[in-house]
């Protein structure tokens, strides 16, 4: 059904007459008769009955009187909104799993309150990918872990290295101990691997995984322990026992792709990250 015959017919409810139709929707009286001859076609109903000189509307006018005040007001409706509406602002964002539930949070208000209109997507990787990604611009920003005293990126916050078991007593009697850890390229899947080799202390890796909800999910279930960041480990127990090695403070760091638009600007970022670190501090 064509928009403005809808509203010609509106009009026609309006007045009864086609010639006060056609003046008020500035047309030819015929162009209007085209219009309702139109609009009965494609309906395939009759729309109106002459009565005497005067046309009236039939019960199925009748019943497309509300059918087009509905669609006219939603045509108005879609016009207004889209014509007012402001223009988004695409930012790729990349985190890793292991920060999604801790640090992702905090960092996209804040990107919110810096960014108008702002068209978020983010991407989960691990940090090694994450940076690799915004080397070839995939990426606007991207939140990852960095060695402690690099000065890569704008610090976000600084953490260290957990054990995390559900029962503690249970595995780490085993002669061989059940591990889950990330995937290689994580600080922790080396320190804990090399550290319990040093220790001489038997283990078996059940699975690696890039996503710290599938490592706690293990650890949950008790099929093993795990090593990971203090904020990755949710409500997850910390594991103390001198048989398990000492794991590395990390710092999270945010980078910038020094190529990227100007989306979120240099002083932008300095500016969410010490609002970061003072919300940080502050919890």
């Amino acid at each position: 059904m064509d928009i403005e015959a809808l509203k010609s017919f509106l009009a026609f409810v309006e007045t009864g007459s086609f010639t006060r139709t056609a003046t008020q929707m500035h047309k030819t009286q015929s162009a209007i008769s085209m219009q309702m001859k139109k609009l009965q076609q494609d309906i395939g109903q009759q729309l109106f009955v002459k009565e005497g000189r005067q046309l009236h509307l039939t019960s199925e006018g009748m019943a497309l009187v509300g059918y087009a005040k509905k669609i006219v007001q939603l045509q108005q409706s879609a016009l207004t909104n889209l014509a007012s509406a402001s223009p988004k602002t695409l930012l790729q964002l990349g985190c890793p799993d292991d920060y999604a539930e801790s640090v992702l949070p905090t960092l996209i208000e804040l990107l919110h309150q810096y960014v108008e209109h702002l068209d978020l997507q983010v991407t989960c990787a691990s940090s090694p990918q994450l940076l690799s990604q915004l080397d070839q611009g995939l990426l606007d920003l991207a939140i990852v872990t960095r060695s402690a005293n690099s000065e890569q990126g704008y610090l976000l916050c600084q953490d260290h290295g957990v054990w995390v078991g559900a029962n503690q007593a249970n595995l780490l009697e085993q002669p061989t101990l059940p591990l889950a850890v990330f995937q290689k390229e994580c600080r922790f899947h080396q320190a804990a691997i090399e550290g319990l080799m040093k220790q001489n202390q038997a283990f078996r890796v059940i699975a690696c995984s890039g996503s710290a909800s599938a490592l706690r999910g293990l650890v949950k279930q008790e099929l093993a322990i795990s090593a990971m960041a203090n904020l990755s480990r949710n409500t997850l127990p910390v594991l103390k026992d001198p048989r398990l090695p000492a794991l590395p403070s990390i710092e999270i760091a945010l980078v910038k792709h020094s190529g990227s638009s100007t989306v979120v600007s240099q002083n932008q970022v300095e500016q969410i990250c010490q609002q970061f670190q003072y919300r940080f501090s502050s919890e």
